[in-house]
C-alpha cells in the first residue's frame, strides 16, 4: 500500500497551482485591457479625422485639440504636412452675439471694443522714488501727486460744501464740463451713482444727484432692509463693497454682513455703466480700488471721487511704512495708466493731521480726490462723429 503523502506537500502543491492560475489571470487580463485601449484610440482618432471639413489636411484631430498630445501608435501626418508649432495648434471657437455691431444699450457707456476682460493677480510696483527706500522720500512723492491736479475743470461742482443747516460738509466734486458728457447725461436723466458708503450720515450729495435726475444707488451694510426705494431716483441697499466676493462654501445665513465685489454687483443689477462713483469706505478704499484695476471695471466708470485715508496702511496691506506708501502710490499711477485724469484735490483741515500714525510732512490724515476718465471723452466724441 502506497504511503500517503504528507500533509504540507499537498498544502504546498495546490498553493503552487492557485498562484499559477492567478498569475495566468493577471497577465490575460492586461492584454485585454491594452488590445482595448490601442482599439478605441484608433477608432476616436479615425472619428475626428474624418469629421473634418473637406479640404482641411487629415491630421490627427486628437494633436489638434490637445497641444502637447503626441499622435496615435499607428496615425501618421499626411503627406507635405509637418507638425504646426505649438502655438498654432490651440483652436479657437467664437460665439456670435445676438447684439448687432454698434448697438448700445440706452444710457450705456460709450461702446467698447471688447467685453472680455483679463484679470491680473498684481498691480506693477512703480519704482522707488529714491535708492535709499526711504519714507521721507516716499511721502513727498506721494503727497506732491495727491496735492496737484492734472488737468483743469471749468465747471467745478463741489457739491455738499455747506449743507441747508450751515455745517460744513465733504466736497464731492464733480466736473461737469461739456467735453466729458456728465452734464448731458444729468439733462438727460440718464447718468447713474453709485455711492459706497459705511454708516455714513452725510447723504447730502446723494439727495442732491438724484433731485437733479440721475439714477443714485447707495451701498451700505447699516441699513435695514435689503433694498428701500426712497424716491423716484434714490435707493439704498443693505451691501457693503468688498474686494472679493463670500466664500461660496460659506452659507449666507452664517455671513457677518452681505458683501460683494463691485463688479459682482454690475453684472446682477444689469448696468454697464456707472457716471459718477463716490466712495467713503473708512480705509477699505485701497484694497477696492486694486480690485478695480485687476478686474479692469474702471472702464465702466466716467468720474471716481474717493476719499483716502492716510492715517495707517489700510486693511491687508502689509510692509513698512516705505512700501505701503509705494504701493498707495502705484495704485494711483495706475488710475493714470488708466486715463483717469486728477481734476480735483482736497485736504481735510478737520481731521487729525497724522500720517501713518506720526505727525509727519504737514499732512492730513484724509483726502478727497476726484478723478475722470478721459477714455469716455475720447470715445463719446467718436460716437458723435459717427452719427
Amino acid at each position: 500500500m502506497a504511503k500517503e503523502k504528507p500533509l504540507w506537500r499537498r498544502c504546498a502543491f495546490r498553493l503552487c497551482l492557485l498562484s499559477a492560475a492567478l498569475l495566468f489571470c493577471l497577465q490575460l487580463t492586461l492584454q485585454l485591457r491594452r488590445s482595448w485601449a490601442s482599439r478605441d484610440s484608433q477608432e476616436q482618432a479615425g472619428r475626428l479625422s474624418s469629421s473634418s471639413p473637406a479640404g482641411w489636411p487629415r491630421a490627427p484631430a486628437l494633436q489638434q485639440l490637445l497641444p502637447g498630445v503626441h499622435p496615435l501608435p499607428g496615425v501618421h501626418l499626411p503627406p507635405g504636412h509637418s507638425r504646426p508649432p505649438a502655438a498654432s495648434r490651440r483652436q479657437v471657437t467664437y460665439l456670435r452675439s445676438s447684439r448687432r455691431d454698434g448697438e448700445a444699450e440706452l444710457g450705456c457707456c460709450p461702446p467698447r471694443e471688447s467685453t472680455h476682460r483679463k484679470f491680473r493677480w498684481h498691480i506693477d510696483l512703480q519704482p522707488w522714488a529714491s535708492p535709499s527706500q526711504s519714507l521721507n522720500e516716499e511721502a513727498m512723492r506721494f503727497l506732491k501727486y495727491i496735492s496737484t491736479t492734472q488737468i483743469s475743470c471749468n465747471h467745478l461742482v463741489p457739491s455738499g460744501l455747506t449743507s441747508e443747516s450751515g455745517n460744513t460738509k465733504k466736497p464731492w466734486s464733480i466736473c461737469l464740463d461739456e467735453k466729458f458728457n456728465l452734464a448731458h447725461q444729468i439733462q438727460n436723466k440718464r447718468c447713474r451713482l453709485y455711492s459706497l458708503g459705511l454708516s455714513n450720515e452725510d447723504t447730502d450729495f446723494e439727495l442732491s444727484m438724484a433731485k437733479d435726475g440721475c439714477e443714485v444707488h447707495r451701498f451700505d451694510p447699516s441699513i435695514k432692509s435689503a433694498h428701500v426705494q426712497e424716491s423716484q431716483r434714490l435707493w439704498f441697499h443693505r451691501l457693503s463693497i468688498d474686494w472679493r466676493d463670500p466664500h461660496p462654501a460659506i452659507a449666507i445665513n452664517k455671513l457677518h454682513s452681505n458683501t460683494k465685489k463691485l463688479g459682482t454687483i454690475l453684472n446682477e443689477f444689469g448696468h454697464n455703466k456707472v457716471d459718477v462713483l463716490k466712495a467713503d469706505l473708512e480705509s477699505a478704499e485701497w484694497k477696492i480700488l486694486e480690485n478695480l484695476i485687476l478686474e479692469d471695471v474702471l472702464e465702466q466708470i466716467g468720474q471716481l471721487v474717493f476719499e483716502l485715508h492716510l492715517h495707517w496702511p489700510g486693511f491687508e496691506i502689509g510692509g513698512n511704512d516705505s512700501s505701503v506708501v509705494r504701493f498707495w502710490y502705484s495704485l494711483l499711477k495706475e488710475l493714470e495708466l488708466k486715463d483717469f485724469r486728477l481734476f480735483h484735490t482736497y485736504k481735510d483741515l478737520s481731521k487729525p493731521q497724522r500720517f501713518l500714525k506720526k505727525e509727519l510732512f504737514n499732512a492730513s490724515s484724509c483726502y478727497i480726490l476726484s478723478w475722470v476718465n478721459m477714455r469716455w471723452k475720447q470715445e463719446e466724441k467718436k460716437v458723435h462723429e459717427h452719427k
